[in-house]
């Protein structure tokens, strides 16, 4: 299957089934759509949708990572995140044509893409297909929700750990390349903040963090170190969607 824009899908093997809500389909209506699916890359900082500005495609990340991020005049905070589990262009579920928030590849990675208009119309008919985007439509407010309890009550180094973690989930290769600046958006913090809170991680041995690319040395120790933030959006997210 050809690639249409200029990086490369992450591998030849890449197949719309690594998208978990593609992946959940039975393997006839995949058939169905994936005539209209696009193989498309994610090159990071690739700008999938500007705020309030038309959705022209719904893209099916099969690794990588998208973040959605209110940008004001005090400066950008990340609202939600989207990898393989889920899809990007949700306004067109619901019958809205436009996205409220910036939303570009945070991490690189791989995705297929359907023209909006098809997106709309392959609805028509297939309620499993629905029923799946629409679970992670919830998963996706749930994790908006958890993350504005966190930001208010948990400290930085345990929210820290928290992306780090749902970040990890999401890659399929490591180290993954994580910037000061798009964490400073995921944690809601200026970027000396971001800097103190990933130091103290890395000299408790769990993470190696240098020029912005993370390994995670100890899963385990970073998951003790997190916030239950991370554990009910991980649990709602595998109820909803599958493991």
């Amino acid at each position: 299957m050809a690639v249409r824009n200029a990086s490369a899908i992450e591998t030849v093997e890449d197949a719309p089934s690594r998208n978990r809500i593609l992946g959940a389909l039975p393997s006839a209506e995949l058939s169905r759509l994936a005539a209209d699916l696009e193989p498309f890359a994610l090159p990071v900082n690739t700008v999938l949708y500007e705020a309030d500005s038309p959705i022209s495609h719904v893209y099916f990340p099969t690794s990588g990572c998208v973040s959605m991020v209110n940008v004001m005049e005090e400066g950008a905070v990340e609202v939600g995140t989207i990898g393989f589990e889920g899809f990007a262009g949700l306004p067109l579920l619901l019958d809205d044509d436009r996205m409220p928030t910036r939303a570009f590849v945070q991490l690189t990675g791989s995705s297929f893409r359907m023209q909006a208009a098809i997106f709309q119309q392959s609805l028509d008919g297939n309620p499993v297909f629905e029923r799946l985007l629409n679970r992670h439509s919830l998963a996706l407010f749930n994790q908006a929700a958890q993350s504005v309890a966190c930001n208010r009550l948990h400290t930085l180094e345990s929210r820290c750990a928290r992306w780090l973690l749902m970040t990890h989930d999401r890659m399929r290769m490591e180290p993954f390349t994580l910037t000061h600046e798009f964490l400073s958006y995921m944690l809601g913090v200026h970027r000396p903040a971001v800097t103190l809170a990933a130091g103290v991680l890395q000299r408790a041995g769990l993470i190696r963090y240098t020029r912005g690319k993370v390994t995670v040395l100890d899963r385990a120790g970073l998951e003790a170190v997190a916030c239950s933030c991370y554990e009910v959006t991980r649990k709602n997210y595998e109820r909803l969607l599958g493991n």
